[in-house]
């Protein structure tokens, strides 16, 4: 048995067990501290609290006879811990503690840490600054307060003096769009740390945030539980966050941001509560999370049109791993905003769920000729009760233009700037049980065919009583249950290895591919 420190502070880190065969879970071990017993777990990254600034510690792992090494860890210095008490917040579930949270946050020098201790801190919303950390003690909870009218509006798109450039405070779904300032919003700030054992609750409802129709005509779009604008070497670890208004975690333009051991809850009917949503962002590693949501696991995204064509910044440089993805939309979604493009995404060594889709890639005309997404990697992935684990859709209705008939259109139209293009996709050794509708859907453009598709070593079983469904959410996708392999219009598919189990019909139905193999 082997482990590794992949995170530390003054006060805690992070283990990852290196198993190559695990996933979000590995075999149970124990882990002691100095000698001591400190836990028995089966999680394959886990968080350990409670220590001690500039400290030596010794860990050693044990499971059944096997024994590792002493890993050793020097806990990072600390200047002085600013507790929220002492700044005047009560705690009790009832006081509004914002200004006093936010008091500890703006007071806290660099090296230091802002301490939350076991209570219920009622708040609306809070704004990190750099070189700062935030921890969240056991039985800590910070609950928002779900008024609107206590929330500040951040304008989405702000023009500078020489009429020159922008400012783009806020967005919503890809565009520049007035928006309510998130529960925790960073705007241009480095160098943070969020972390704990406890739960920053958004209050969210049917009653307030979650009700649409109350929502139509609202003055500013729904928060986020976090949005990072143009922020940079952020870590959220350890805490458990539920019920968010709108999106969970958003970085926006953001570089070097890591989620790890978090937990992401919301109701499965909850409207748009998606876990973690890169927007053209770099080099974000997302690793032993626990997702069970409304909406999609994870969404990578770079903007629509205008943010697409302005910025052309891409998401890229994405590892997720060991991580549980359970209900929601899609495990690992691409798009569909996606004007910016995406590139090089690995997702390995994950459970999915119950999730109506494992990955999902959702395109459409008009995304313009920016939008190539390409370099998304799927390996030694398990999925269980997985409507239709593999889907790529290039005709993705949602949206005002989404039913029109240039992106419904199943013939080729000419190739202009509004036309998006998909690459490459690889699809390695993943084990699909108990699917319900399509074990793979891909349904390119005419005009701009999926580059090439590889899987190999993929087994995709079907349940006894599988349940119909749509594979894809597009004009013309019909009602299916327990499809084979469907693919439409791409350039090249290599399957090696790959079995399907009680399918119905044919196993592979294929039109438009310039070549294919199947050994």
């Amino acid at each position: 048995m082997e482990g590794k420190i992949i995170f530390k502070t003054a006060r805690n880190f992070v283990l990852e067990i290196l198993d190559p065969e695990a996933d979000y879970r590995t075999k149970e071990y124990t882990l002691y501290l100095n000698g001591t017993y400190y836990v028995t777990t089966d999680q394959t990254i886990l968080s350990v609290y409670g220590l001690k600034p500039d400290t030596d510690y010794e860990i050693q792992l044990k499971c059944g006879n096997d024994v590792s090494e002493i890993i050793a860890l020097h806990t990072d210095y600390e200047y002085v811990t600013l507790n929220v008490k002492d700044f005047g917040a009560k705690g009790d579930g009832v006081t509004d503690d914002t200004a006093c949270l936010q008091a500890a946050i703006m007071t806290v020098p660099e090296q230091s840490r802002v301490y939350v201790p076991k209570g219920t801190y009622r708040f609306t919303h809070l704004f990190l600054k750099s070189h700062m950390k935030l921890e969240l003690a056991k039985d800590a909870l910070l609950l928002a307060i779900p008024d609107s009218e206590k929330y500040p509006i951040l304008p989405g798109r702000i023009e500078s003096y020489d009429e020159d450039g922008e400012f783009l405070p806020a967005s919503w779904e890809g565009s520049p769009t007035d928006t309510y300032a998130s529960i925790i919003t960073g705007m241009y700030v480095e160098d943070v740390v969020i972390c704990g054992q406890g739960v920053i609750d958004g209050a969210a409802d049917f009653d307030n945030w979650w009700d649409l129709e109350k929502r139509k005509n609202a003055p500013a779009a729904r928060p986020r539980m976090m949005f990072l604008n143009h922020c940079r070497d952020i870590v959220v670890q350890g805490v458990t966050f539920r019920n968010s208004p709108s999106w969970n975690m958003h970085p926006y333009f953001s570089q070097n941001l890591r989620y790890l051991d978090i937990r992401i809850e919301s109701p499965d009917n909850s409207h748009n509560t998606d876990g973690i949503d890169p927007e053209s962002c770099t080099n974000v590693e997302i690793a032993g999370v626990y997702f069970s949501v409304g909406d999609d696991c994870i969404a990578v995204k770079s903007g629509k049109m205008y943010l697409g064509k302005t910025y052309r910044t891409p998401s890229k440089d994405i590892l997720v791993r060991n991580c549980w993805m359970e209900r929601g939309h899609g495990g690992v979604t691409i798009g569909s905003e996606n004007a910016g493009g995406v590139d090089n995404i690995l997702v390995k060594n994950c459970y999915f769920v119950n999730t109506d889709r494992g990955l999902r890639v959702k395109s459409r005309r008009g995304r313009g000729k920016d939008s190539y997404l390409t370099g998304i990697t799927f390996e030694h992935v398990k999925m269980d009760g997985v409507m239709s684990p593999f889907v790529i859709n290039c005709f993705y209705y949602c949206g005002p233009d989404g039913k029109s008939e240039y992106v419904a259109c199943k013939d080729p139209l000419p190739v202009d700037e509004r036309t998006p293009k998909v690459g490459k996709i690889a699809i390695h050794n993943v084990r699909c049980t108990n699917c319900h509708v399509a074990g793979l859907y891909f349904y390119g453009l005419p005009e701009s065919k999926i580059e090439s598709v590889e899987m190999e070593n993929v087994f995709i079983s079907y349940a006894k009583n599988a349940r119909p469904g749509v594979a894809a959410m597009m004009t013309g996708c019909e009602v299916d249950s327990r499809k084979g392999i469907f693919v439409r219009n791409a350039e090249r598919v290599t399957l090696k290895n790959v079995i399907l189990e009680g399918n119905s019909g044919e196993a592979l139905d294929i039109e438009g591919v310039d070549q294919w193999s199947w050994d």
